[in-house]
Order: structure tokens, then C-alpha cells, then sequence
């Protein structure tokens, strides 16, 4: 099981300090030693759950001091919120780059889109999409808004692209759909060290696309 995340896609490794005297100015020490902390976290609750580390193990996975933990964080639970809402604003960023020429080829983009940015990094996908419940009620109102954000996303790609196909459709029915991916994708995450996701993608866009279908017009009496 991969014990890092990768770089570049939710955190980015950021360069070593360097050492005596450089040109750095602060903002830019702070924002590299509250990435590293960030990515610690991460990769802390990835592997160990939620239970399984503290502030002590964040600073010293992030090889920062506890002085400079608590300038950037409060506590433990806002760091690993810190590093949820960076993982679903990258997640809106990648998803509004869905395209297709109909609904089923746009629903199916959404999925390849969502299923592979948590295959192209495993240790983050884990961490958020399995182990985060472990925050209790706190973490649940925040994934609960983050599927809502997620559902809202979808209704309204479908409007804008696709007037009037899908007005009498309601939104319950694109947050079931979402809650569903999650679900089937997080179970997927908890099951093997390593799922193809993507191999997921043709089946599941499919059975999606209909949980959103309108219902078909009553036949006259």
C-alpha cells in the first residue's frame, strides 16, 4: 500500500528549506511548512486512521516544531479539515472540465473524472473518501456539503448544456446518484490497496444516467 500522496494533484511536495542564509521571505517558509503539514496529515490519516496519530506525529512527519503547528492550526482536527476542503475544491476545479456531446456522454466524463483523480492518488482518496468519517459529526456535515456542492454541479451542468432535458427531475435524485459514487468508490478504496477505479467507469455511468433520467410522460386516459 503506498504510504505517500502524489504530488501535484490535491499537495505538492514543496522544495527543502534551504539551510543559513537565503532569500525566502516568510510567507513562503509558512506556506511550505503548512503544505508539508497538510500532506502529513493526509498521508497520517491514510494510513493510520483517525485514532492512530496526533499533533506529535504531524509535526514530526512535516519535520516542523509544534510552535509552528499551532501558528497555522488550532488543533489536529483543523489541520486534517484544512487538508478535506483543499481535496473537494481540486475535485470541482477537475469536474468542471467535464464535457460530452449528449447527457450520457456528460454523466459518463463525470464519472471517468471523479473515479480517476482518486486512482491517480490513492493515500489522498483513502484518507478523505474512507477514514474521514472518523472526525465524527463535524466531518459528516462536511462531506454532507461537499455531495450537496457535487449534486448541485451535476443538476446544473445538465442545465446549462442541456436545456429542458431535465426540469421535472428533482434534485434528491442527483444527490442519490452522488452519494452512490461516493459509496461504491469508497468501498472500492477500503477493499484493496490498489482498486481500478476506472475499470468502474462504463457500468457505473451507465446506471447513473438513468437515476437522473425524467420520468417518462403519463399516457392520456
Amino acid at each position: 500500500m503506498r504510504t505517500q500522496i502524489t504530488s501535484g494533484l490535491v499537495f505538492t511536495v514543496p522544495a527543502g528549506l534551504p539551510r543559513g542564509r537565503h532569500a525566502l521571505d516568510r510567507d513562503q517558509i509558512v506556506d511550505a511548512q503548512r503544505e508539508r503539514m497538510l500532506i502529513a496529515a493526509t498521508e497520517l490519516l491514510a494510513a493510520d486512521g483517525y485514532r492512530g496519530f496526533g499533533v506529535r506525529e504531524i509535526c514530526a512527519r512535516a519535520a516542523v516544531s509544534r510552535a509552528v503547528f499551532y501558528a497555522c492550526f488550532t488543533d489536529k482536527d483543523a489541520c486534517v479539515f484544512a487538508a478535506y476542503d483543499r481535496f473537494i475544491e481540486v475535485f470541482l476545479d477537475r469536474l468542471a472540465a467535464v464535457d460530452g456531446d449528449d447527457w450520457p456522454a456528460c454523466v459518463r466524463d463525470f464519472v471517468a473524472s471523479y473515479l480517476t483523480t482518486l486512482e491517480s492518488d490513492p493515500v489522498t482518496a483513502r484518507a478523505f473518501q474512507v477514514e474521514m468519517d472518523g472526525l465524527g459529526r463535524p466531518a459528516r456535515e462536511r462531506r454532507r456539503a461537499a455531495l450537496t456542492r457535487l449534486a448541485g454541479f451535476v443538476r446544473d451542468l445538465r442545465a446549462r448544456r442541456f436545456p429542458g432535458t431535465g426540469d421535472r427531475v428533482p434534485f434528491s435524485a442527483y444527490l442519490g446518484a452522488i452519494h452512490a459514487l461516493r459509496q461504491i468508490a469508497s468501498d472500492a478504496l477500503d477493499a484493496a490497496p490498489e482498486p481500478d477505479l476506472s475499470a468502474l467507469v462504463p457500468e457505473l455511468s451507465g446506471w447513473l444516467c438513468r437515476m437522473v433520467e425524467p420520468p417518462a410522460p403519463e399516457e392520456p386516459a
